[in-house]
């Protein structure tokens, strides 16, 4: 995999350079409410600019239909890139049409211009290899090299991730160099103990890397709506709170397996419960209750890890020589819920450890808790691709960046 720097180093002045971004930032009202994404992409283009290439920033947004949409539009993370470069940043209303064209002609060296979401065009994400090229050969046109940097879509089989690739000359930018070498990290030069903390609401989610990661940790710690299907499958009653009944056979062999092979699996002995979900826009005081994981009511739903679980997982974390963290602990978006999140990040901070949040939720959580993300070895933009990766999977987006 050629890199940026061997780019740089054979002449970039002049050149017309597609940087494939991850600028799928969350918003309200059309607000970005984290721009940890475009953040982690300034790097490549500000290398890319000082060089004197022509950058075009391309991305998705969401999941649009494979039409124009407003609310997906990428003009609000276009202004963003353009306020954090501290120079005027063009933005194209259209993907490989008359709008793109001229936004790319009328770039001068060291200037940079966003087309609109990818996903407006539905060769984009299509299955049929044909539309996928086609596309991939209209957006090629644009370009004389492509610098893939989206580390957050790398798991896609997308145009402008699989098939673009191949059309120009390719290179990895910082932000996927940064993100594959921790990775390696994480799977083939493992400092031990090597704890995981898993959370999130959906189990299935996470049953591809728990599967791999039996075979590679030391602890699996679990929380978030996920844990409920575990306490299920130990045979706790879990009151209201989620569950995914069908996984309840998998995670019983999972646990079965964990004990065989050594792995300590740690699961909550208290849970924070409420008879319904928090509303997170209001944000009102909502009367939570903690009770023993092994004891939660009829009617009442688990909506974050307890205190007594928190001390435990930081325990569990203090002598940890690498963590790996997917996934909050409850509904951190709540105050009344986010006790468990907080802990286990401020754990991670506590460890003497190489410490990675996994992106996604826990990324977020990081910043809107008001953690300061310099301090955690590494932060993903990726959650989805580094979950693949440690899968074992083999991700499009990297291979079509290999030679």
């Amino acid at each position: 995999m050629k890199t940026i720097d061997e780019l740089l180093a054979e002449g970039v002045s002049g050149k017309r350079v597609f940087v494939r971004a991850d600028l799928n930032v969350p918003l309200a009202d059309g607000q970005i409410t984290d721009d940890g994404r475009i953040r982690a992409v300034l790097p490549t283009v500000e290398a890319l600019t000082g060089a004197g290439a022509k950058v075009i920033v391309a991305s998705h947004l969401g999941r649009p239909k494979g039409a124009p949409d407003p609310a997906f539009s990428l003009l609000p993370a276009a202004e963003r890139l353009g306020e954090l470069l501290c120079k005027p940043v063009a933005f194209a209303q259209d993907t490989v049409g008359p709008a793109a064209h001229a936004a790319v002609d009328g770039l001068e060296p060291g200037q940079v211009a966003v087309i609109e979401n990818l996903r407006f065009n539905p060769g984009e994400t299509s299955k049929d290899d044909a539309e996928r090229a086609a596309f991939a050969d209209e957006l090629a046109a644009l370009a004389d090299v492509y610098v893939g940097d989206g580390f957050g879509a790398v798991h896609r089989k997308h145009a402008s991730v699989y098939d673009l690739p191949a059309r120009l000359p390719h290179y990895a930018g910082y932000l996927i160099a940064t993100e594959v070498g921790v990775l390696q990290k994480l799977t083939e030069e493992v400092q031990r103990p090597y704890a995981v903390v898993l959370g999130g609401a959906k189990v299935s989610d996470k049953l591809g890397v728990i599967d791999n990661l039996l075979e590679k940790a030391d602890r699996i710690l679990i929380g978030g709506g996920m844990v409920f299907t575990f306490l299920k499958a130990k045979g706790y009653e879990v009151g209201a709170s989620m569950l995914q009944e069908d996984q309840i056979p998998v995670v019983q062999e999972y646990l079965k397996r964990a004990e065989e092979k050594g792995v300590e699996f740690v699961l909550p002995v208290d849970v924070v419960v409420s008879g319904g979900f928090p509303d997170l826009k209001a944000k009102e005081p909502t009367h939570p209750d903690t009770v023993p994981a092994d004891a939660i009511p009829a009617g009442q739903m688990g909506l974050d890890i307890g205190p007594a679980t928190a001390e435990l997982y930081a325990a569990k974390l203090a002598d940890a020589r690498t963590i790996f963290w997917n996934g909050p602990m409850g509904v951190f978006e709540h105050p009344d819920y986010a006790g468990g999140t907080r802990a286990v990040a401020q754990a991670l901070l506590d460890s003497p450890a190489f410490t990675v949040v996994g992106g996604g939720d826990s990324a977020a959580a990081v910043r809107l808790l008001g953690f300061d993300e310099n301090a955690y070895g590494h932060i993903s933009t990726g959650g989805g691709a580094s979950l693949e990766y440690l899968e074992g999977k083999t991700l499009p987006g990297l291979a079509a960046l290999e030679d």
